[in-house]
């Protein structure tokens, strides 16, 4: 048998997961003078791009312009898309291990860190991912049933996501009109009743993970006031030293510079007040049957092992709020037949390289990339350099000839096993049809694109196909 990697026998990859960790390892691979690749990329959903697609603001277009880098990875000779393929229920992993070379998981982490605290799950109080996966017309949360009809929002976290949230509840009709916002998240939210959203930071502005863009955003809302409470721009020793050394980058400094202003500002009456609050933990969420109020308690921060963390002092506060977004980090979901590190909700892996355990090698022909490799940090580019890692590993392994023996590599034998199977699968010019029928659904009303939310309607938009 010739080596493989070689024209007569090309390395043959799956990629599990299209977002954006997944293009970047389907363009490293490929781009490889070295060595002759093909690579089919799966993903559960008919849609790729993942969440540049599903996770971006809707009023964000300029980030999703990525979009076309991955355009170009999937126009290169060897690249294939499986759209609306799940592995691990369409495919079993054992099964992939028949057809491939390598497998590359960068599937993300798809769900959220729960708060912990008692209440959580009181209807009301949701996931932000669940927020954001409606307003953006995820197949999986279209049914999703927020009360926006309350006064008062609660959204707990400090990062991007946490500001994004924050922004969707209090831009106007107009302003959501111009986006490609899920048409059912339009139409509630311009009948929403929410008068003041509350975000709270566990710790100080100098720790909080939001971004500049997102922060500055919040002080031109066409509709909101934002409101900082100047004594929450009283930093503490720590903090204080910390802004002023050579380790705080310019996010950090930019960041509190931009929280000062919005502290000095006299409100200017707008019908809606963003108020972010800093040293602040949920302690409890309370109601009789539905989330009606949230007990928080107030800390203060203390050195630890080098680093601040958020210390309860024991001081509570009880605020009126009606519905809760908790945005407190991600977590990844196992995939039956890939070793998970569950105290971390990553995949278990070193470099990029998949283990077989904490304590034993590399498990032959398995990689990741991505959040479920790391962990959710970072912006999209992030990934690249990510993906790049897990790729270098995968030559080096292609060099030294060590990869699974699939029984199988023939590129038309993926095919013939979701055939025989029933799957309806969607093509890489599949998807194009239904971006130009979405594109085309959003021209009369002068928006960038009307999304498909449901499975069904993007398989009846291609017609008859293959599988």
């Amino acid at each position: 048998m010739p080596k493989i990697g070689t024209p007569e026998n090309p390395l043959r990859v799956a990629i599990v997961g299209a977002g954006p960790s997944g293009f970047y390892a389907a363009e490293h691979i490929l781009k490889d003078g070295d060595v002759h690749a093909q690579v089919d990329l799966f993903d559960r959903l008919p849609t790729p791009y993942g969440l540049v697609r599903g996770g971006v603001a809707p009023d964000h277009p300029k980030i999703k312009s990525v979009i076309r880098v991955y355009e170009k990875t999937a126009a290169r000779e060897g690249f294939r898309f499986f759209g609306n393929v799940k592995i691990g229920h369409d495919i079993e992993v054992e099964e992939l291990e028949g057809l491939y070379h390598a497998i590359v998981y960068t599937v993300g982490c798809e769900t959220d860190r729960a708060l912990g605290v008692p209440g959580e799950d009181l209807p009301g109080s949701h996931a932000a991912t669940a927020f954001v996966g409606w307003y953006n017309a995820h197949p999986d949360y279209a049914d999703e049933d927020f009360d926006l009809s309350v006064e008062r929002a609660v959204v707990i976290g400090n990062g991007n996501v946490a500001m994004d949230v924050a922004r969707m509840l209090a831009l106007t009709d107009h302003e959501l009109r111009e986006t490609d916002t899920a048409d059912h998240a339009i139409e509630m939210l311009d009948k929403k009743g929410i008068k003041e959203i509350v975000v709270l930071g566990r710790r100080g502005p100098v720790q909080a993970a939001f971004t500049n863009p997102e922060i500055k955003e919040l002080g031109v809302m066409e509709d909101a006031d934002v409101i900082v409470d100047p004594a929450d721009m009283e930093l503490d020793a720590a903090s204080k030293a910390f802004l002023e050394s050579d380790e705080a980058d310019k996010t950090t400094r930019v960041n509190v510079e931009t929280l000062r202003e919005f502290s000095e500002r006299t409100p200017e009456g707008k019908d809606q007040r963003i108020v972010l609050r800093f040293l602040t933990s949920p302690v409890e969420i309370k109601g009789n049957g539905k989330v009606e109020s949230i007990v928080v308690g107030k800390n203060e921060l203390v050195e630890e092992n080098g680093r601040l963390v958020a210390k309860d002092t024991g001081e509570r506060e009880e605020i009126e709020c009606g519905l809760i977004l908790r945005s407190v980090g991600y977590t990844g979901i196992p995939i039956e037949g890939v070793p998970f590190d569950t105290r971390r909700g990553l995949i278990l892996n070193e470099g990029g390289r998949i283990l077989d355990s904490h304590d034993s090698g590399h498990k032959v022909g398995a990689y990741t990339a991505g959040w479920i490799k790391r962990g959710p940090s970072g912006v999209i580019g992030t990934n690249k350099k990510d993906a790049s890692e897990t790729v270098q590993h995968l030559l080096a392994d292609v060099g030294s000839q060590t990869l699974l023996e699939p029984a199988n590599p023939a590129p038309e034998a993926v095919e013939a096993l979701l055939a025989e199977k029933g799957v309806r699968y969607i093509t890489f010019e599949d998807w194009q049809a239904i971006n130009q029928a979405e594109i085309g659904r959003g021209e009369p009303h002068g928006r960038p694109r009307v999304k498909f939310v449901r499975v069904d309607e993007m398989l009846d938009t291609v017609g008859e196909g293959v599988g």
